[in-house]
């Protein structure tokens, strides 16, 4: 039967069974950097491209991963064949590693590595959401300042995401919208978003993870004549847009159809927006960006 999978510490392993001590910064300091890819039909989407993000984060916090480039992705193959799965979602993590001698806590001394593991594919909002769309809420917590945390690095520095869809939570929301310190719009907990106002796409531009599903909706976007662009938005923006969804990896495309409260349009997923999501999935299902398992 398919069950999850994993690679750590240069062995193949059911993901059950997969572990890092408590005592490593990995855990400690969330000292990590990663990367969410998808398989649809035993075809990895844009696996180069997240390779490329990836590899950069690690660069980025000085995490040298013993594995070459092509390793990765062999690696990476070999989980997801093991698993058994042909529709899933896989992670690559860059770790910091265990200290060398735990009586010297200096990160330069820890033997850093990479963890693969593979899940059956899921979505971060729930099916339904897909079809019936979500309600967000512009929370008041903010992104951590871009001079702090580089925000383009995939990282594990999440209290920021975290408190703001605790904050929608308790609001009664589905999910939340976060701000810059100086109230731009910036990404959701794990995905970023997109308006449609006078059949224009528009997404924030800025502190924000340039996420490889916002790319790709770039490519849709000239496929179906729509014009899109990236530019600093404002809340006002979001709530008096015509659509508006969400793009992430473990979801694709979603409506968003209520702001604060607030319908947009009728309060139901958008012409424009199912037409992307549309075409999203039905690229994706002919192979689009694909890389066949082998």
């Amino acid at each position: 039967m398919a069950e999850p999978y994993a690679f750590i510490d240069d062995d193949f392993k059911k993901a059950s069974e997969a572990k890092i001590s408590i005592l490593e910064p990995t855990f400690t300091k969330s000292d990590a950097v990663y990367d969410t890819i998808s398989v649809l039909n035993n075809r990895i989407f844009r696996f180069d491209d997240h390779v490329n993000r990836f590899e950069n984060s690690c660069n980025q916090m000085d995490i040298s991963i013993p594995y070459s480039r092509e390793d990765i992705k062999s690696i990476s193959m070999k989980c997801i064949l093991k698993s058994g799965y042909s529709t899933a979602i896989f992670m690559l993590i860059g770790r910091r590693g265990p200290y060398l001698d735990l009586s010297k806590r200096d990160l330069r001394t820890c033997k850093n590595g990479l963890i693969v593991v593979v899940v059956p594919y899921y979505n971060i909002f729930g099916e339904e959401k897909n079809k019936t769309g979500l309600r967000v809420s512009v929370v008041d917590n903010k992104r951590v300042p871009f001079e702090a945390i580089d925000a383009r690095v995939k990282n594990f520095n999440w209290m920021d995401l975290n408190r703001g869809s605790i904050e929608a939570y308790k609001k009664g929301f589905d999910n939340a919208v976060l701000c810059t310190p100086d109230g731009q719009l910036s990404e959701g907990p794990g995905f970023n978003i997109w308006i449609i106002k006078n059949g224009k796409l528009q997404t924030p531009k800025g502190s924000l993870l340039e996420g490889i599903t916002r790319r790709s909706i770039f490519e849709l976007s000239q496929d179906l004549k729509f014009e899109a662009e990236e530019l600093p938005l404002y809340p006002e923006q979001l709530e008096s847009a015509d659509e508006a969804f969400a793009c992430t990896t473990a979801a694709g495309i979603t409506p968003i159809t209520h702001v604060n409260g607030k319908s947009l349009g009728n309060g139901f997923p958008g012409l424009l927006t199912e037409k992307i999501q549309n075409s999203y999935w039905q690229k994706r299902r002919n192979g689009w960006h694909g890389t066949k398992i082998e």
